[in-house]
């Protein structure tokens, strides 16, 4: 992989693709995130919805459903049809596309959702990218920093390159999947369509259109009487 925009992502499935200008890598985003935000001005009606608490700058697209307890802090876009669904927390610097799901209990901060991409139950995404229709199953986190100080390394062609960020969580390309309760780890990147099974502990680089599965086995045994 050489974790270009072009091999991640469809950039027609974002109204935000402005953020990708000047980028080769697809992570040199994340740090473009917050000032691209930061132009946003404030809206002249600020959004309500009951039950929720919506910062000041916080834009909300027609057709999207806010759930009461969801709390969405701003600065943050959230685009046409989504459902923001109950005790969703929504930190600073959010760009969420069009048809997107964020669920109960999930935390999002620093990252984009192109069209289409789901986060439906008790999720954390940090400091990442979904592409569009990337999906996250119940539980899955991705984590964004490492425990040991220092920024986030990726293996370019074999070789370990700084990518200059000390929180980077994932990329999951266009279609990417994973399962319920899986780990990424920081610096992951899963390719177009690529699925990472449930209970998966993920690190590095999975190609586009693989599959990363557990291979523990299963040990079936007759139960006794007590």
């Amino acid at each position: 992989m050489n974790f270009t925009v072009a091999e991640l992502f469809d950039l027609a499935q974002t109204e935000h693709a402005a953020i990708f200008e000047g980028c080769h890598y697809a992570w040199e985003a994340l740090k473009k995130i917050e000032p691209y935000l930061a132009k946003v001005p404030r809206p002249k009606t600020p959004t309500r919805f009951p039950g929720a608490s919506i910062g000041e700058r916080v834009i909300i697209g027609a057709g999207t459903i806010v759930e009461p307890g969801v709390m969405i802090k701003g600065p943050a876009i959230i685009g046409k049809n989504c459902q923001i669904r109950h005790n969703a927390y929504l930190r600073e610097n959010v760009l969420i596309g069009d048809g997107c799901v964020v669920g109960n209990a999930s935390e999002l901060k620093n990252s984009l959702l192109f069209n289409g991409a789901q986060v439906p139950h008790y999720n954390y995404v940090g400091d990442s990218i979904l592409g569009h229709k990337a999906h996250l199953g119940a539980g899955v986190k991705i984590s964004n920093v490492k425990l040991f100080p220092g920024n986030i390394e990726v293996e370019v062609e074999g070789v370990p390159r700084d990518t200059g960020l000390r929180k980077f969580g994932a990329l999951l390309g266009d279609g990417a999947e994973a399962g319920c309760n899986a780990v990424l780890n920081p610096g992951s990147i899963l390719g177009r369509g690529a699925v990472v099974y449930p209970n998966v502990f993920w690190r590095g680089i999975l190609p586009a259109n693989m599959i990363a599965k557990n291979k523990a086995e299963i040990e079936v045994v007759v139960k006794r009487s007590r």
